[in-house]
């Protein structure tokens, strides 16, 4: 299994991994939006070792009470059928947020099922008093930092590219 950066020619596919990973095509529409407006801080791919691209996990940019501090939220993740229940996609959420840290985004954020991405790290966000404007998602929004010192003093409105909003 091979875990990468998404390439240009990944774009299609991805495209079509998302379309029969969700009961809708909006996840698609919305990673091809949030690529096309230059809204993907980060597009990350699993691919077999015959080169098929299995897995997709997209980043993007967040502000914090309307402030850019480099933070990124997830979303979304997507593995092939056949392939899910393996671990791909703890490994390639891992591989993502190593790849952030990295290039010095220091926050990510997720909208997910808190017993599932407690796993990588995420804690409830609300502790940290950061909210995200849907409705009943508290204990849902997580935040996972690569150091206590980055959230510090950051609190509120935690909003996420307008191409959400069309979900």
């Amino acid at each position: 299994m091979l875990f990468r950066t998404e390439a240009p020619a990944d774009i299609l596919i991805v495209d079509q991994l998302l379309k029969s990973t969700f009961p809708t095509h909006s996840e698609a529409e919305l990673v091809m939006s949030l690529r096309e407006n230059g809204n993907q801080t980060l597009g990350v791919v699993a691919c077999t070792d015959e080169g098929e691209v299995i897995a997709h996990a997209l980043f993007s940019p967040v502000l914090v009470a309307g402030e850019d501090w480099g933070w990124q939220g997830l979303a979304p993740v997507s593995v092939k059928e056949g392939f899910r229940k393996q671990g791909i996609a703890k490994q390639l959420i891992d591989e993502g947020i190593t790849i952030l840290s990295e290039l010095g985004y220091p926050v990510c954020v997720v909208l997910g099922d808190p017993a599932y991405y407690q796993r990588f790290g995420f804690e409830a966000a609300l502790k940290h008093n950061l909210h995200c404007k849907w409705p009943d998602t508290e204990e849902a929004f997580m935040v996972k930092s690569y150091a206590p010192e980055f959230l510090e003093s950051k609190s509120g409105l935690v909003s996420y590219c307008a191409e959400f909003d069309s979900l």
